[in-house]
């Protein structure tokens, strides 16, 4: 074995008891997240904590909550946008929307909503559609802190410009502009449109199936996980949903090959919505 096998033998040891002792000590299980992406972030937080290798980061972590709450935030997805993928939305009114108007009450699944731009799109589409108020919109992520920054329904106000264009290539149909009120450098969007949102803590790596849904969204998170935890979060979506209830995932992320591929059917394939047949 050559040194460079030996460390990379040795590094890969170190990576595996750090998920383990996070695993154990805080009940986060990051174990089957993919891995090049997961030791690119762990280098870097040992690397800001002035570390040298990940035994000495796992060791930081055990006995120092904070630098956990430090490595949570780098490790959860927070990459968002209000309307990302117009066309996703878009295709949402189009699609998916008109069928659900028929139900006396619709529940909406948006897991790993981050720091909760696509769940006020979701509201203003529903509020456009005249649906939101018969809508329980369950918002879950597995942080906390970003839970609660989603909770105030408040954005950078530097990023509206875009969100605007954005909701226009969406079909939206009223004045991005009457949804936000400025206060300083925020946008903070109408107080109502979270109303029938319920935010909370749900890690899809280890919690189950929790309630039935019309609409399942998990867009943009599956990319992260390695294949095993794939099939286990796409069997706990497929756990929650009814007959003709509707799964979104995000444009690089498919059904095809899954486990559960032969109980769905593509509404949009290129947006990546299918429905349970």
């Amino acid at each position: 074995m050559t040194a460079t096998d030996h460390d990379r033998e040795l590094e890969g040891l170190e990576l595996d008891l750090l998920l383990e002792a996070v695993y154990r000590r805080y009940g986060y299980d990051f174990r089957g997240y993919a891995q090049a992406s997961l030791r690119r972030r762990l280098w870097r937080r040992a690397d800001l904590e002035g570390l040298r290798s990940l035994s000495g980061l796992q060791e930081r972590i055990l006995h120092d909550p904070g630098c956990m709450e430090r490595l949570l935030a780098d490790l959860s997805i927070n990459v968002t946008a209000m309307f990302r993928d117009p066309g996703f939305h878009r295709a949402l009114r189009s699609d998916v929307l008109p069928e659900l108007r028929t139900h006396p009450f619709v529940r909406v699944w948006v897991a790993g909503c981050a720091t909760g731009e696509e769940v006020v799109s979701v509201a203003i589409a529903l509020r456009e559609e005249g649906m939101l108020d018969r809508t329980r919109i369950y918002a879950t992520d597995m942080d906390a802190d970003v839970l609660a920054r989603a909770r105030t329904g408040s954005f950078a106000l530097e990023k509206v410009r875009d969100y605007t264009r954005n909701y226009i290539s969406a079909g939206g149909t009223e004045a991005f502009s009457a949804y936000y009120a400025v206060a300083g450098e925020r946008a903070v969007f109408d107080p109502e449109l979270l109303r029938p949102v319920v935010f909370a803590q749900h890690n899809l790596a280890t919690d189950g199936s929790f309630n039935e849904f019309n609409v399942v969204l998990c867009r943009n998170v599956l990319i992260y996980f390695g294949r095993d935890l794939q099939d286990r979060v796409l069997r706990l979506f497929d756990e929650s949903l009814p007959r003709r209830g509707v799964l979104a995932l995000g444009r690089k992320e498919t059904l095809r090959g899954t486990a559960i591929e032969d109980r769905y059917e593509p509404v949009v394939e290129a947006e990546r919505i299918y429905r349970r047949t």
